[in-house]
């Protein structure tokens, strides 16, 4: 039996549209290894020659293969199968910074909301533009959604440009799309500033308030704009610093970490020192995970929720809907400040 025997088949099934009957009919073929991974499909002018179907509803199947991740096409060359996963609604890439807790958070949540009939890969560009480009010179075309944190820079807009709006959602970083593109981001100068205001009584109880913020890493600009309007309007003795030095932590300070390799070396010197948190040293970190609420009886987050986050993340794909939300950062009182 041959592929065009299968869709032919499919056309007294009234509860299948045209482009329906040529979808089951390529995957029918798939699973019934008529059609494997490399084959061509037939030319969309012989597809409307030998079945007779309109050009946009050949058009319209061969997209929606694709976007399942069945098929991609080659510019003057045709389609192809490249996954027998038939079984598959949505092949989706999801493009994070790197497997930090936080973002594992996310991914095992977003997962979880898809269930198993959604394929998740999984590709980190570690805040380099050039593996960014990289990454997608590889992937594009070949998944119904992407799902990406992007680096705020021109170069990754233009990049993401080539995507089309519906099949594209903008994560964690914001990144200014136009109207047509949907996100689910932080906002990271107003909501760290008012934060601190919120903890202002507890960090007036140190004499001196320390970021640590590296310009070259992938910390947020917006974290450092907030530490210094805070500084400034409430009259806060404080600095950044760019790297925490072993053993150089220091009582009647209060130190605000974004990186957690940094924080797990400061809480390690105050333990060799004998220092009590929230006391003698406070500790506040950017980024909330479960690690953080166990360790050092818990360490002081400001944070978004990367769990609702995901939930968002996944209703938007399976709603198919748009989506332009700003999450707020959350304040988590804990022990250490």
């Amino acid at each position: 039996m041959s592929l065009l025997d299968k869709i032919n088949s499919l056309k007294n099934v009234n509860t299948l549209s045209k482009h329906e009957q040529l979808v089951h009919g390529v995957i029918e073929a798939i699973d019934a290894g008529i059609l494997v991974t490399g084959d061509q499909l037939p030319s969309i002018n012989k597809m409307v020659a030998d079945l007779g179907y309109a050009r946009k509803t050949i058009v319209k199947a061969y997209e929606e293969l694709k976007e399942r991740g069945l098929v991609e096409s080659k510019k003057l060359k045709g389609y192809f199968i490249i996954s027998q996963e038939t079984k598959v609604t949505l092949k989706i890439a999801l493009l994070l910074y790197s497997f930090h807790r936080f973002q594992e958070e996310f991914y095992n949540t977003f997962r979880e909301e898809l269930g198993k009939r959604f394929q998740i890969d999984v590709f980190f560009h570690h805040n380099n533009t050039s593996v960014f480009e990289t990454i997608f010179n590889n992937i594009r075309g070949k998944y119904g959604k992407y799902v990406v944190a992007p680096i705020p820079q021109d170069e990754i807009r233009d990049i993401l440009g080539g995507i089309e709006p519906q099949k594209l959602l903008i994560i964690d970083r914001y990144l200014d799309m136009g109207t047509d593109y949907s996100y689910i981001s932080q906002e990271f100068e107003e909501t760290t500033y008012l934060k601190l205001v919120e903890l202002l009584p507890e960090i007036r109880k140190y004499g001196k308030f320390v970021l640590f913020f590296r310009d070259d890493a992938d910390y947020p600009a917006g974290i450092r704009a907030a530490f210094n309007r805070f500084l400034k309007d409430y009259s806060i003795e404080g600095e950044i610093e760019k790297n925490y030095k072993a053993d150089s932590v220091k009582k009647g300070t209060a130190y605000f970490f974004i990186s957690d390799t940094f924080l797990w070396d400061a809480l390690r010197d105050c333990k060799n020192k004998g220092y009590t948190l929230g006391e003698d040293v406070g500790i506040l970190s950017h980024n909330d995970d479960i690690v953080k609420e166990i360790v050092s009886d818990g360490i002081t987050t400001i944070s978004t929720d990367f769990r609702d986050m995901a939930r968002k993340a996944a209703d938007h794909i399976k709603e198919q809907a748009v989506t332009k939300e700003i999450l707020p950062f959350n304040l988590i009182k804990r022990n250490s400040l």
